[in-house]
């Protein structure tokens, strides 16, 4: 099991980013373009307890792959976490928390906890590539949240 943490302060209030966040569509913004992020079926405008979300993305040197997640244990306004179905990982939970720091500005943080299938081959997949792939797909979320709310 891996986990990945990342902390991003924000100028813009807490619950504009929730709102961000909380809109499915809004996950193509920070998804790097080099993973052509498609959403395959029809999310609403804004997240519910159990939503299912279908989406594809290319990862380099292993192809397309499709991706269920559903979305759990809401806190409106402060956290929410998407957990994979079915897609790539043997296991994917990842947590995303927002905190007020002001009015006018907040913290979010990702906690991802992972696991690759295959054994010593799938340890041996995460320290040549994939965690790399994810701390750049994660560097690319700062960079767009820091352009959109400084």
């Amino acid at each position: 099991m891996y986990c990945l943490n990342r902390e991003i302060d924000l100028r813009v209030n807490s619950a504009e980013l929730w709102n961000f966040i909380a809109t499915p569509r809004n996950l193509n913004r920070l998804t790097p373009p080099y993973l052509n992020f498609r959403i395959l079926s029809d999310p609403p405008q804004e997240m519910f307890e159990g939503l299912l979300i279908l989406y594809e993305i290319t990862i380099p040197r292993f192809g397309k792959q499709r991706w269920l997640t559903e979305i759990k244990h809401i806190r409106a306004g402060l956290s929410f976490v998407d957990e994979q179905r079915l897609g790539p990982y043997k296991f994917w939970y990842h947590m995303h928390q927002i905190s007020a720091s002001s009015a006018t500005s907040c913290r979010m943080f990702d906690q991802v906890s992972y696991a690759l299938p295959g054994g010593p081959l799938g340890r041996l997949l995460h320290q040549l590539a994939v965690k790399k792939m994810l701390a750049d797909i994660f560097t690319y979320r700062s960079q767009r949240l820091l352009e959109l709310f400084g």
